[in-house]
């Protein structure tokens, strides 16, 4: 009874509360603030997952979806007054190099704390740059490149008016200040240098203009994240066939979000502003872990320091099999590893296929991997209304915490909750026409 009221026991019918953070803050039952949800498509995985951050608002912790590539949770967002950031080709830009709020919040803050958010910010930068490259090569740059690039930021931090993007990072490494030859030990040979950087400037082109990963991310940001309210990243304008895209815009959403949250954690150290909670929210993961090199290490580091963080987290995928398709064996073996660390697991409905991969992760006993099977069952016809009736395992769900028995529970939908959790809104729309705009009616 400690938590979001999640649903009602499948069995007795008694009100199941249940989110993460309540029963790793408040009740003292899970270890780690996150939770890993598991489940075939349209059997309410995100639907849960927004019963929890609705919830969680009204404790007031900020739900932060840090890339929405559906979008499953804008309406939810809006409807809580927060902000939604729309990313992708003519969209919207996130540059970076934008410190954020990590500036402004510097200014406020002495010594070490000031200090230690102005070398986040700074390695949030460079670590992002670096990921770019990786993308658009599909290979790590060198470590003598790393070092440039870190020296090349720090000159644009000393002698840059404004806000650098990443043409004005490109032009300290044309113009080949003394500091930064150094680093790249040319010898004092301009031709030596040029040598050196040719690959590094390619690349800093590359992210300048256009190509793959087009300009989203080397021009100013268009809508700067706040962390005093809701946010969710809209990036379901990127395409699925372009993955790498995809890949950067999901790495940079989660490299911003994070930096709002270390800033908010710095300020709140100092007794400058209220301490916060963030709920932040993972779905489709298994898109984000194939999308491009680096990805799931990124999110091995993300999942390890949540609770050091302050932030709950929230991880969705369809299956077991989706993060162990994975191409090399160490990154199948991480992804697994975030089902084996999540604080709870919930699954619904999953195929029998499943089980051997889920229970080598999380102890299911017969009975309740047989449960899981049956909720997988595709729906009915209803001779009586002539439709599909819902799927049998809609809205159900398993709640396991460790080795402990699963809780079963069934979520229903309140009435203010149903404009917020319509995931096929458009096959409504199209429904909703009776015939061709340009067809003959039968009375013509």
């Amino acid at each position: 009874m400690v938590g979001v009221p999640f649903g009602r026991h499948i069995t007795s019918g008694a009100t199941l509360c249940c989110d993460p953070i309540s029963w790793f803050q408040r009740a003292n039952l899970i270890a780690n603030p996150s939770v890993f949800v598991l489940g075939k498509p349209g059997l309410g995985k995100s639907t849960g997952i927004r019963r929890m951050a609705t919830g969680l608002a009204g404790f007031g912790v900020m739900p932060l979806v840090l890339g929405d590539l559906k979008p499953d949770y804008v309406d939810m967002v809006q409807a809580l007054g927060g902000q939604v950031i729309s990313l992708g080709r003519g969209r919207g830009y996130l540059n970076v190099l934008d410190p954020g709020e990590a500036t402004e919040a510097a200014q406020r803050l002495t010594g070490a704390a000031r200090a230690a958010v102005l070398a986040d910010a700074h390695g949030r930068r460079l670590t992002m740059v670096s990921a770019l490259i990786t993308i658009l090569r599909s290979a790590q740059p060198t470590d003598r490149e790393e070092t440039i690039l870190d020296r090349a930021l720090r000159i644009l931090d000393e002698k840059h008016d404004g806000v650098p993007v990443l043409s004005d990072l490109l032009q300290v490494v044309r113009d080949a200040p003394e500091e930064l030859r150094i680093v790249a030990l040319d010898r004092g040979d301009d031709n030596r240098y040029r040598d050196i950087t040719e690959n590094l400037e390619a690349s800093l082109i590359g992210l300048t203009t256009g190509g793959r990963l087009g300009e989203t991310f080397s021009r100013q940001t268009s809508n700067p994240m706040r962390r005093d309210r809701p946010v969710v990243f809209d990036v379901s304008g990127i395409d699925d066939s372009e993955m790498e895209l995809q890949a950067a815009t999901l790495l940079a959403c989660w490299s911003a979000g994070f930096g709002t949250v270390n800033v908010a954690n710095a300020l709140a150290d100092a007794g400058l502003e209220p301490r916060r909670h963030y709920f932040v929210i993972m779905d489709e993961l298994w898109r984000a872990l194939r999308a491009g090199g680096g990805m799931v290490d990124r999110v091995d580091a993300l999942t390890r320091l949540n609770r050091q963080r302050g932030v709950g987290m929230a991880m969705i995928s369809h299956t077991m099999s989706d993060l162990l398709s994975l191409a090399s064996e160490q990154d199948r073996m991480k992804a697994k590893g975030f089902v084996e660390r999540s604080g709870m697991v919930i699954c619904g409905g999953l195929p029998a296929a499943e089980m051997p991969l889920l229970t080598s992760a999380v102890p299911f006993s017969r009975a309740e991997q047989s449960m899981l099977i049956g909720w997988q069952d595709p729906p009915a016809w209803d001779p009586h209304t002539g439709r599909e009736a819902a799927p049998p395992g809609r809205g159900k769900f398993l709640v396991k915490v460790g080795g402990r028995p699963g809780i079963p529970v069934e979520v229903h939908l309140t009435e203010a909750e149903r404009t917020i959790n319509d995931t096929n809104k458009l096959w409504h729309e199209q429904s909703r026409v009776s015939h061709f705009p340009d067809s003959p009616t039968e009375e013509d």
